[in-house]
């Protein structure tokens, strides 16, 4: 397996996750035209997001996460935000994982989901303290499951749409997909480990990072219509489910292992920057970085807090918003402040990096005026 190809397999692997399970039906409660549009304008700005941030770590010497980038650029203010922001998103992210594994093993097998949960928890600790190369295999495999499983449940769901299903384009209800969809398209917090990954081949990171983050998009927009022409109104937050009812019990066995694998990979790959971001950005023994990371999505899942959907849009909008933020400055600061050339750059157009930060900042102070007011 080539290094390009695991590369492309990092980044899919953690955005490709419990996203887009939400993502039809939020499709379907803001009407499935919106939804199409805010996914793809969302995709838009989290591929350019992705390649600057790629031109940050070219442009840097040595080894460094989200948070050590931004303090190289924008100083420990920066770096505090943009803690702020990959814990946010890091612990949301793990803390869903954990509870959807527990409910899609329940489903499968038929027994409470606290077993299966504690199991999957276990594993995963196992897996992310051995490292990246074990994740590079695991992944790469995983991937190539989660993706044709995904490819087939929605071919087979195009087979039964209902074309009445379909929305119209509502401008009162951009902001309802949002949330879900930054949530969904995030993969920021992968793109460090790409710049490992490649090696002496980092000359094809501009590659990887555009194609892996546009293989989720095509990936979402086709699973979102096949389940929304499907199930319509009873589209569920957890979108497998209504399916199962529609499609039969094969669906729901489908749907659920499809659940499990996608949950697996992004569970693997960003618990293991977090446990970097602690080991090498704060110099935290690795044995302490594992356990800060694992200790708290466990406790979260443990304690029963919010829906699935409230907590992919919370998470997606204030941790995205926040990471999105501090990327488009700390691009602007690099390119200025350089380290070293690097072997792609991005011209730093005022227009849309000026875009690109209102789009963030407006979705976090409505989130906060529905939330309080």
């Amino acid at each position: 397996m080539n290094k390009f190809l695991k590369a492309i397999a990092t980044l899919i692997g953690l955005i490709i996750g419990a996203g887009v399970l939400g993502l039809p039906y939020v499709f379907m409660q803001g009407g499935y035209l919106t939804g199409v549009v805010v996914l793809v304008l969302i995709g838009f700005l989290v591929i350019m997001m992705n390649l600057y941030l790629g031109e940050i770590t070219l442009r840097t010497k040595g080894i460094h996460q989200l948070p050590g980038y931004v303090e190289k650029y924008l100083g420990k203010k920066g770096k505090f935000f943009m803690c702020i922001s990959l814990m946010i998103t890091v612990y949301g992210a793990l803390t869903g994982y954990l509870i959807g594994e527990g409910q899609a093993w329940s489903a499968l097998l038929g027994i409470k989901p606290f077993f299966p949960m504690l199991i999957f928890f276990i594993l995963m600790a196992i897996i992310i303290y051995k490292g990246l190369k074990l994740i590079e295999i695991l992944e790469y495999y995983l991937n190539i499951i989660v993706v044709g499983i995904l490819v087939i449940i929605s071919i087979v769901a195009l087979f039964f749409i209902e074309p009445s299903n379909y929305t119209g384009f509502q401008a009162s209800n951009l902001l309802i997909p949002y949330g879900v969809a930054l949530f969904a398209l995030a993969g920021a917090a992968a793109i460090p480990d790409l710049k490992i990954e490649l090696g002496n081949e980092v000359k094809k990171l501009k590659k990887v990072i555009f194609i892996g983050s546009l293989i989720p998009l095509v990936i979402y927009l086709l699973f979102a219509t096949a389940v929304v022409g499907v199930t319509g109104l009873d589209t569920s937050q957890v979108a497998t489910i209504a399916l199962g009812e529609y499609l039969g019990s094969y669906m729901v066995f489908m749907g659920n292992l499809f659940a499990v694998f996608t949950m697996t990979t992004s569970f693997m790959v960003l618990g293991l920057a977090l446990v970097w971001m602690y080991h090498f950005d704060y110099k935290m023994k690795k044995i302490f970085a594992w356990g800060l990371t694992l200790v708290f999505p466990l406790a979260i899942a443990l304690s029963g807090f919010a829906s699935f959907v409230q907590v992919l849009a919370i998470t997606g909008t204030f941790a995205g918003g926040i990471e999105g933020i501090m990327i488009v400055l700390t691009h602007r600061a690099a390119q200025k402040k350089t380290e070293r050339k690097p072997e792609y750059q991005i011209k730093n157009r005022f227009w849309l990096t000026t875009l690109m930060i209102g789009v963030y900042l407006f979705g976090m102070i409505y989130t906060l005026y529905i939330l309080f007011f």
